[in-house]
């Protein structure tokens, strides 16, 4: 009788123990698909429990990158990269603290943070102790599409949503005077041509373009013109001579336009490329001074080749075309502070936290028709 006393008292504090670890998850609310050919609905779902070294950011403002409709379309699946559905994009999160970990030194309750494309890392490898993160040899947890194998292999859930819980060694500190509605995007646009500007060392008199003049591309000329490099732009519409114009930018080239495009081979002494759709990047490889330029590409197109002949033999010879994928956690707040300090974000669009609202801006992006980056209002979450 005793023992059977004993196991009922043990099973009852056993299921106890799961309730309230149950219930230490953080509840969450957003807007999600459920496939490549799905809209947006609402979703409600849970976050891991905010651990010692964690904290949970309010979400205030969440940016819409080109990128999240790849993933939410399955469109990577030629990176080797499939869709985990449901899916709540978004990695460009900008918001309030709201609860700390006890071991939390970086972060008060009220202090603005922000969260970019990556949440977790193993801390140990290689490119971890480079401060490079999303290149973690063991795995780096993006925030979205991505399986979070420090947290049980849930699938990890992104910034469509009204919080988040983040290590603090994976949130980013937004200064008090930082502009909050125009600060999200800087977390994945801002730091993605940050990094690779500065890895080519660009300085200033340097001739430069910038190939793809929208929500990434914006951003790099706005750095480079503060650098006080010569900007060219390449781009397929018209309509954004002006702002290319306003922005600082000395020259403007419509790729549509023939003549626009004579005279600039041989000419540049660094290219990024953001372009998102198919393109030929030689025909920018051609461009960079003999050797001596250099072409980032930061922009993922789903179907744009190179002719390794071409490399040699179609007028490329002898320039350095390298990728560059985001950049880590110490250089993304050091483009925060510097953004934040030269008044230096990008122009957006607000949009209602409404799952129609994001279906439209999706079409829109997929059309080239927003200047330069939507950006959910969270705090209109219903």
């Amino acid at each position: 009788m005793k023992r059977i006393l004993v196991a009922v008292i043990v099973s009852a504090l056993s299921v106890g123990a799961v309730q309230a670890q149950d219930t230490d998850r953080i509840p969450s609310k957003g807007f999600a698909v459920d496939s490549a050919e799905g809209h947006f609905h609402p979703y409600e779902f849970t976050r891991h429990a905010i651990g010692d070294n964690d904290i949970l950011i309010e979400t205030m403002y969440a940016g819409i990158c080109h990128s999240d409709l790849h993933a939410a379309w399955d469109e990577h699946q030629s990176h080797g990269i499939a869709g985990i559905y449901p899916m709540v994009p978004g990695h460009e999160i900008a918001g309030r603290v709201v609860k700390v970990g006890k071991n939390v030194t970086n972060f008060k309750v009220g202090d603005y943070a922000g969260v970019g494309c990556m949440v977790n890392s193993c801390g140990h490898c290689t490119f971890c102790e480079m401060d490079k993160e999303q290149f973690c040899e063991n795995g780096t947890t993006f925030t979205y599409n991505s399986i979070d194998r420090y947290h049980d292999n849930e699938p990890a859930m992104g910034g469509y949503s009204n919080n988040i819980v983040v290590s603090e060694a994976f949130a980013i500190k937004i200064p008090e005077n930082a502009d909050m509605k125009r600060v999200a995007p800087l977390l994945c646009a801002g730091v993605t041509t940050w990094s690779p500007i500065h890895f080519s060392k660009v300085k200033k008199g340097d001739n430069v373009a910038v190939a793809g003049y929208g929500g990434l591309g914006h951003m790099a000329v706005q750095y480079l013109v503060a650098l006080g490099a010569d900007v060219t732009i390449f781009d397929i519409t018209e309509e954004k001579r002006a702002d290319a114009f306003r922005m600082g930018a000395k020259r403007y080239v419509n790729v549509n336009n023939a003549e626009d495009m004579k005279g600039h081979n041989n000419s540049f002494d660094f290219i990024i490329s953001t372009i998102p759709a198919n393109y030929s990047p030689l025909v920018y490889a051609r461009m960079l001074k003999y050797g001596k330029g250099e072409m980032a590409i930061v922009g993922l197109p789903e179907t744009a080749t190179v002719n390794v002949a071409d490399l040699a033999l179609g007028g490329a010879a002898n320039r350095k075309i390298y990728g560059s994928l985001i950049g880590g956690i110490k250089e993304t707040q050091e483009m925060i502070d510097y953004s934040v300090a030269h008044h230096i974000y990008p122009e957006v669009e607000i949009i209602n936290a409404e799952a129609a609202e994001i279906d439209k801006a999706y079409r829109n992006v997929q059309d080239g028709k927003v200047k330069f980056r939507y950006v959910i209002d969270m705090s209109t979450l219903k």
